[in-house]
């Protein structure tokens, strides 16, 4: 077992000649893609919602992410939704920086809403990293607005394996 664990962290973290499936490229520029890019992964955070996540990045600098999450026990159902743009500001061969803002829905109960603020708006700057060929993960450190009017510095993480 070891060394299988040793052979995946190998295989993730050594650089290779391979290309990716979806080379995001420029010289630290955010120069626009020539046709949409699409990647479906995971997100987790406060404002843009925690779940399976779809992103569309469009022949642009702009990209919208839909996040939409469902948990179900015998008594409790927990669903989230939400959305996020971001606007690339840098972007470089095997990262790229954004700003944007995001919205979420959170639902916690049997009948009621248990949480005190649903909704939750945050604004921020994000950055992508390369970890694998077409696999990019993301962190983002945003301003949360809940609905309740508390405001808190939070961050959101997700991974994307992109696709054309």
């Amino acid at each position: 077992m070891k060394h299988v664990v040793v052979g995946f962290l190998i295989y993730l973290f050594v650089p290779t000649l391979l290309l990716s499936q979806v080379s995001v490229t420029g010289d630290n520029k955010a120069e626009n893609f020539d046709k949409s890019v699409y990647g479906l992964g995971f997100a987790g955070g406060p404002a843009s919602g925690v779940g399976v996540s779809f992103r569309d990045h469009f022949p642009s600098r702009l990209s919208l992410q839909l996040v939409f999450g469902i948990l179900k026990d015998n008594v409790n159902t927990f669903v989230s939704a939400g959305a996020a743009f971001q606007y690339d500001l840098v972007r470089g061969s095997s990262t790229r920086f954004y700003v944007g803002p995001s919205y979420g829905y959170f639902y916690n109960g049997s009948g009621s809403n248990e949480f005190k603020a649903p909704s939750r708006f945050g604004i921020g700057l994000g950055g992508e990293f390369r970890i694998r060929d077409a696999l990019h993960f993301s962190v983002e450190g945003m301003f949360v607005f809940f609905s309740d009017g508390t405001i808190l510095p939070l961050p959101q993480a997700s991974i994307h394996y992109y696709f054309q």
